[in-house]
């Protein structure tokens, strides 16, 4: 999570993020191979394999990220738009919860995936920019397959 001390935003989908994906959506049919249906504006493909997001699309969003938060249901995550590449910084402050981070480039690829220690204060910067940055449950990505190279698609 990228440093902060705010409350939690409420999750909303701004335009932003439908056009910083529109690339990757997909373009072949509703639904993917393995039954992944990137229908839902909040829903993201990575494998075949569903994952629902809160999307941080704001400043303040994207540096409360998932801090002072418990827990998170299985299959969830966060996804991270920002307005432009850039070398993007997480750290675990405040965080409990195990998490796996992804760094993506403009067109959806990931090109890092990070094990991220809770409640640790070590900056973890992408190795170039990125665009977006994928937070989900610790072994997630490992779990369903998912490595650098995998291009993450999220519907209209």
């Amino acid at each position: 999570m990228p440093p902060t001390t705010r409350p939690a935003a409420p999750v909303r989908l701004v335009l932003p993020a439908v056009l910083s994906l529109a690339l990757v959506a997909c373009a072949d049919g509703p639904v993917e191979p393995g039954g992944c249906d990137p229908a839902p504006a909040d829903v993201v493909c990575l494998n075949g394999h569903a994952l629902t997001v809160e999307i941080a699309d704001d400043p303040g969003e994207r540096a409360t990220g998932l801090m002072g938060r418990d827990s998170l249901p299985e299959d969830h995550g966060m996804l991270f738009v920002y307005p432009e590449p850039d070398t993007l910084r997480f750290w675990m402050k405040d965080t409990t919860i195990p998490l796996d981070l992804a760094y993506l480039d403009a067109d959806g690829v990931i090109f890092q995936i990070l094990a991220m220690e809770p409640l640790s204060t070590e900056i973890r910067p992408s190795d170039r920019p990125a665009l977006h940055a994928l937070e989900v449950h610790r072994g997630w990505f490992a779990e369903h397959g998912v490595a650098v190279g995998d291009t993450a698609r999220l519907g209209p």
